[in-house]
């Protein structure tokens, strides 16, 4: 029988992902099957080979787009690294991102956002961020003329989203607190949970927290795709190119975001 033509359907309740893994409830009954997406194929410019994805099983993850590593008055701006190549990206991220939420693809955003006490964080994990033990480090207060708070600390201004960003209702959130954003974060069941089969990947860094992510998404058996104009890091250019090379030749594919907004157009 048709899910939509079991009896009282008004009174029911669905409890779960609405439309991508819920069930549905009466006072008698739990309808354990699910609602099947209509598949939505968009053909793709990729390298190292073009591609057809199913978009109803595709999310978008956008890394560390937040003011520590973006903003000229954030942590990485302050110690005089150029923050513009990041801050460049908001246009392409917020065109891909509008013809996305348009089409139903969910939008994820995944950032630094550690613990105040550190509990979490190993020697290891801290000393990138502090080598000589005399600078802030992760959750370390930060003081500038402008303002005083922790660097990447869980809802510090440093771990907040960039102003020129357009954020949408429905976007997920995840904190991280490693390079990767599936370490001991919710991330991979979230992608699950959504019958999430793709992913496509930006932000910063892309030679650090972007291919980390990349990479163990691939792990996990997730299709990886890394948008390349909304990709930046503040390590020199040889860096962002073995990124791509690494992508495509082990983990995945690289497309512009440009295309996909056509090809959604066309679709």
């Amino acid at each position: 029988m048709d899910r939509n033509m079991l009896p009282d359907t008004k009174s029911w309740f669905e409890l779960g992902e609405a439309s991508r893994n819920s069930y549905r409830l009466s006072d008698h009954v739990v309808d354990m099957r699910r609602q099947e997406m209509a598949a939505k194929a968009v053909e793709l410019k990729a390298q190292p080979q073009s591609l057809i994805v199913d978009m109803a099983k595709t999310a978008l993850i956008i890394i560390d787009m937040q003011n520590d590593f973006c903003h000229p008055e954030g942590w990485i701006g302050g110690m005089g690294i150029d923050t513009a190549p990041a801050r460049s990206l908001a246009l392409p991220i917020n065109a891909v991102t509008k013809s996305l939420r348009a089409n139903n693809v969910p939008v994820i955003w995944v950032r630094w956002g550690v613990r105040p006490d550190k509990h979490n964080l190993s020697p290891s994990t801290q000393h990138p961020f502090n080598p000589n033990g005399m600078a802030p480090g992760l959750s370390g207060t930060l003081q500038s003329s402008v303002r005083t708070y922790n660097v990447l600390q869980k809802g510090s201004w440093g771990a907040e989203i960039i102003a020129d960003l357009t954020q949408g209702l429905d976007d997920v959130y995840v904190d991280k607190h490693r390079i990767s954003g599936f370490w001991d974060t919710p991330l991979d069941s979230i992608l699950r949970n959504m019958g999430i089969k793709t992913v496509m990947f930006a932000g910063v860094n892309a030679d650090h927290c972007v291919l980390g992510t990349l990479m163990d998404a691939n792990f996990h058996g997730y299709d990886t795709i890394l948008l390349e104009d909304c990709t930046a890091t503040t390590s020199p250019d040889f860096c962002l190119q073995a990124t791509y090379h690494n992508v495509r030749f082990c983990f995945g594919f690289t497309v512009t975001s440009s295309d996909v907004v056509k090809s959604l157009a066309s679709a």
